[in-house]
């Protein structure tokens, strides 16, 4: 992981022993870092509904440190500034200050000066976080850390200081010539649909089409844009799915927005909206009824989240594949040869479609129609351990990623024993491929479609 550049302001106190990991970003801080953070405080209050929230939570006692037990960064680190309840108290500590709006607490409340050293600690606390949420789960005051941590980073985000990954990412959406954030050009995604159709004929013996840009179907399809680079077993499970559950030519993927990926969503609220408000306006050029998110947890939950906010009225139903899967798989529409997958078989449930979302039982009933030596990771389902991954899973990152964040993610692999571990979101993939090598473990990653492909009896 790549340092703070040398002219910027330690993160902590002097007299404080420096955090093991420090995160870069492209703007780092400066005199006038804390006026230019509270003016972007300000500004998201005034044109926003957080001030409610913050003034709710900034009256509560958060010193119980029940969530700091359910935090996997802090039970790797035992840091105390790896608790929960200390992040959000750093934010609350300024609204306190500055924006609260009973104005009699002030005396009560005052914490002194902000201090540019405090916007260094924010910045580092704020994306040291996973918002994996696995802390809601358990805290008897109902405070939502994550949602401190998101307005946290938007603030930060305001005054120019994001990470660099997230920022190119999210530059390549809204103003690169392809709108998605790997720039895959459109006659690349037709040679590389061309190339699996053929697989596809190959493999299975069926004609599968993988439809781009038909109008006037139900089904418009947005895959995170991983998938025609690097996940084409996924890609190729879903055309199958779709294939022998009959939808035929009543699905399409896009010509124009083929990433479901919304790296928005970890940056800051308005650009979170801005391409939302893309991918919802592209399944209204199509067509759509339905948009359609692929194995891809935080496109899952922004879209959910996103077309409910901002495009509610006449705009197409969210859903993703594996609900789809599993009507057809309950309706008894596909067929699976019972033996197709031997071996030992466990399930990741990624943060954004289990527990933020509400798929549990769904990609469990799939795999034990052809997975017989089925396990469960310990805990599991809305208390399952996070992969770790975060925003992006950021390469310069992945020190903190493999030895903190990720480290009670590889014990509880490992536990498991399981050969082949099941993980439907494309940052859970890249992260729990990097744990196995990273730690050596004796097992392989797979998306859930991946097996789909495998077990589909024609």
């Amino acid at each position: 992981m790549s340092e703070t550049t040398d002219n910027a302001p330690a993160t902590q106190d002097p007299a404080q022993p420096a955090r093991p990991y420090t995160f870069s970003v492209e703007s780092p801080c400066n005199s006038g870092s804390t006026g230019n953070f509270l003016k972007a405080f300000q500004t998201i209050l005034k044109h926003s509904n957080y001030a409610a929230v913050l003034d709710q939570y900034a009256r509560m006692d958060m010193r119980c440190g029940r969530c700091a037990d359910f935090c996997q960064i802090y039970l790797a680190t035992k840091d105390p500034k790896d608790s929960p309840c200390y992040r959000t108290g750093l934010l609350l500590k300024v609204y306190k200050e500055y924006f609260m709006l009973d104005a009699g607490s002030k005396s009560v409340h005052k914490q002194g000066p902000l201090q540019d050293k405090d916007i260094h600690e924010l910045v580092e606390s704020f994306y040291r976080c996973t918002t994996c949420k696995r802390c809601v789960q358990e805290c008897p005051s109902g405070i939502d850390h994550a949602l401190i941590t998101h307005l946290g980073r938007y603030i930060l985000s305001e005054m120019g200081i994001t990470p660099k990954p997230l920022q190119v990412s999210v530059r390549n959406q809204l103003e690169g010539s392809f709108k998605n954030i790997m720039n895959m050009s459109p006659p690349a995604l037709e040679d590389t649909v061309e190339f699996l159709e053929e697989d596809l004929q190959e493999m299975t013996g069926q004609d599968i089409k993988i439809p781009i840009g038909k109008k006037g179907v139900d089904y418009i399809f947005y895959p995170p844009v991983s998938d025609f680079m690097s996940e084409a077993e996924t890609l190729m499970g879903h055309a199958a799915a779709f294939h022998a559950m009959g939808l035929g030519d009543n699905w399409t993927i896009s010509d124009q927005v083929y990433d479901s990926k919304n790296y928005g969503y970890y940056y800051s609220d308005w650009i979170f909206e801005r391409i939302m408000k893309n991918l919802v306006d592209d399944a209204k050029r199509l067509g759509g009824k339905f948009i359609v998110i692929g194995e891809c947890g935080h496109a899952t939950k922004a879209s959910k989240i996103g077309v409910a906010a901002w495009h509610g009225k006449g705009a197409p139903h969210v859903l993703n594949s594996i609900e789809i899967l599993y009507d057809a798989v309950k309706a008894g529409k596909i067929r699976f040869n019972p033996n197709a997958v031997p071996e030992k078989v466990t399930y990741h449930d990624p943060c954004n479609i289990g527990r933020n979302y509400g798929l549990f039982d769904e990609p469990r009933f799939i795999l034990k129609q052809f997975c017989k030596n089925f396990v469960e990771l310990k805990p599991n389902k809305a208390m399952n351990w996070c992969c770790g991954g975060g925003p992006s899973s950021m390469d310069d990152t992945k020190e903190f990623r493999m030895d903190v964040s990720g480290k009670l993610k590889a014990e509880q692999l490992n536990k498991s024993g399981a050969d082949i571990v099941v993980s439907p979101c494309a940052n859970c993939k890249k992260q729990i491929s990097e744990l196995i090598a990273h730690h050596g473990l004796n097992m392989q990653r797979s998306g859930l479609h991946d097996l789909v492909l495998k077990a589909i009896q024609w």
